[in-house]
């Protein structure tokens, strides 16, 4: 008798217990999508076509792109720039030596990014910010 009245109820609820089923997986894929890690990004020696421009004029004009994204530029000697970006609870810094020719954007230290030292990995958004510096970087120094 109560299998019988079990039926009818479990019938009513399994469309709103699959639904509950869908809002959850959903939530998890959107969570662990959030967490993702990705290879480290370096960029090196990338080509300046600024011919003619001083170490002075490319200094600076990594600097203003740095700067202008919320990176901290640090001239550490000519040649060689720190920059620090604080985002929230994250921190990321990077090398970036320069010459005349060519400049790279070297991984040199984070906080709270997931970086895994024997992997190579660390947190997506990294990588993404590596990339709008870079890309930063490439429009000043076009400029010149």
């Amino acid at each position: 008798m109560t299998s019988e009245l079990a039926l009818p109820i479990t019938r009513r609820l399994w469309p709103r217990l699959q639904l509950v089923l869908l809002v959850m997986a959903v939530i998890g894929a959107v969570l662990l999508t959030g967490c993702r890690t990705s290879p480290v990004k370096d960029l090196t020696k990338v080509p300046i076509s600024a011919s003619g421009a001083s170490m002075t004029e490319i200094s600076k004009s990594i600097q203003s792109a740095g700067n202008g994204l919320g990176w901290v530029m640090q001239e550490k000697y000519p040649g060689l720039i720190i920059g620090t970006l604080h985002l929230r609870d994250h921190m990321a810094q990077v090398e970036i030596p320069y010459s005349t020719t060519s400049y790279s954007i070297l991984y040199k230290s984070s906080s709270n990014l997931k970086y895994n030292a024997s992997n190579r990995t660390i947190h997506s958004n990294y990588n993404s910010w590596i990339s709008n510096l870079d890309n930063q970087i490439r429009a000043r120094l076009s400029m010149l």
